[in-house]
């Protein structure tokens, strides 16, 4: 089972993993990890640390953060970098892209592979809805 590690700026995490826990139950083999306005750069290190030593069972590790180039994504780089093979990091991560990892990875082994997947769920579930898109009184809340 590949693990899964979310972690981004403020609450980010805790949000992300409360949308997951509603379409998808509560999460096994899934760390969230906050970067939190009073924590350093070193805490933010050890939390993801942490989290990756209680994910250190699993077959990889896939990081998904919130920003491309800030320091959550920065710092996970950093780890992928010390342990080639075994994390997969994406930057830019929404609940679409989590989600579609979260039930890929019962039928696929590798991070990257369920990186992958994960990167066309979440580019193809953004969208601007345009009120031409709907006819008129078709379109239900």
């Amino acid at each position: 089972m590949v693990g899964m590690i979310v972690t981004g700026h403020g609450s980010y995490a805790a949000g992300i993993t409360s949308g997951l826990n509603l379409l998808a139950g509560e999460p096994e083999y899934y760390e969230p990890v906050d970067f939190l306005e009073e924590d350093s750069i070193e805490i933010l290190t050890g939390k993801l640390a942490a989290a990756a030593e209680r994910l250190s069972q699993c077959t990889g590790i896939l990081i998904y953060t919130d920003l491309t180039g800030g320091s959550p994504f920065n710092v996970s780089v950093r780890m992928k970098m010390e342990r080639p093979g075994k994390i997969a990091v994406i930057g830019g991560a929404n609940l679409p892209a989590v989600l579609e990892g979260y039930l890929s990875r019962g039928s696929m082994d590798s991070a990257s592979e369920i990186a992958a997947e994960s990167l066309t769920a979440g580019k193809n579930a953004m969208v601007q809805f345009e009120e031409s898109d709907v006819a008129d009184g078709d379109y239900e809340e």
